[in-house]
């Protein structure tokens, strides 16, 4: 077993900035995860809404977080959190690799994409249907591809993905945008983005690969098939917070209700940027929360320490 002052469950920009701000109070720390440093923001082709740039790559800002996070110390261990429970004193992390045991941990997990739910999409997953646009857009050169979703996600991909694909339909269940109006009036101009409103994808269509989609009206119940190369759903978004031997007190929905310090209902243990509820995800709400939760799990070691 491991033994450190802080386990961060996550390398994303709230983890990061937690990792920067504990490993500078001279904390030792160690940050665990899945995935490459940076989470999301890495698999994001541009970032305009972050204070200081006016439009940054996704990984090259989420470069710019891990290397300043480890000028200071902090550790970065490439693993798979399976469970976190109370052991004495001490909170202690379980990986598919190691056991940590911390005087303090900050959860900072994320998410994952919701699905459709719709025949074909689990099938032709990574032939086909994909969730991250910057990752596979490239696959699908010269190809119609089907966007699902209104929000800032999934017009921002939609833009992105009409550098790949002969035309971008962008189907949406209600009859107007939930995304930002700067990013719907860039989508209303580019003349490759069709939008499909008051619909519905109700299936994908395929063998070994994807081939077309049955569009449903939601309001006339009209059907139609639309030939496309590629699927990439932005429905929205799943909090994993499964991962807790103990009960911690969450909303129905599954994110983790945490008071004002990010501090959560297990003692020690805090939670941060997109696995809390909250109002809006974004990167600065990350970054603000690691740093309240640093400071606080800071002051709870100091205590301890007494």
């Amino acid at each position: 077993m491991l033994d450190y002052d802080v386990v961060l469950v996550g390398a994303g920009p709230g983890c990061l900035t937690a990792g920067l701000y504990a490993s500078r109070s001279e904390l030792k720390v160690v940050a665990i995860e899945k995935m490459v440093p940076g989470g999301q923001i890495a698999n994001t082709h541009l970032v305009e809404d972050y204070p200081g740039f006016e439009h940054i790559g996704g990984a090259e800002l989420a470069k710019k977080f891990e290397d300043h996070a480890r000028k200071f110390g902090l550790e970065i261990v490439n693993d798979n959190v399976v469970e976190i429970y109370i052991e004495g004193r001490y909170r202690v992390v379980k990986t598919d690799y190691e056991t940590y045991r911390a005087k303090a941990v900050i959860v900072g997990t994320g998410g994952h994409p919701r699905h459709l739910g719709v025949p074909g999409e689990l099938e032709l997953a990574g032939r086909g249907v994909s969730y991250c646009a910057v990752c596979d857009g490239a696959f699908f050169k010269g190809v119609p591809i089907a966007v699902s979703g209104g929000g800032d996600s999934a017009v921002e991909e939609g833009l992105y993905l009409t550098k790949f694909g002969s035309r971008v339909y962008i189907i949406h269940r209600r009859d107007e945008l939930r995304a930002a109006k700067i990013i719907q009036d860039r989508a209303f101009k580019n003349e490759k983005i069709e939008f499909i409103w008051d619909s519905v994808i109700e299936k994908i269509n395929g063998l070994t690969k994807v081939d077309s989609i049955t569009v449903k009206n939601i309001k006339t119940n009209e059907r139609r098939e639309i030939e496309v190369g590629a699927v990439f759903p932005f429905i929205g978004f799943v909090p994993n917070s499964d991962i807790f031997r103990e009960a911690v007190r969450r909303d129905s929905l599954g994110y983790i209700i945490t008071d004002e310090n990010m501090e959560t209902s297990i003692k020690g243990v805090w939670a941060i940027g997109d696995v809390r509820k909250q109002l809006v995800k974004q990167i600065t709400n990350a970054v603000g929360d690691g740093t309240t939760a640093a400071l606080a799990a800071f002051k709870y070691i100091e205590a301890w320490d007494d």
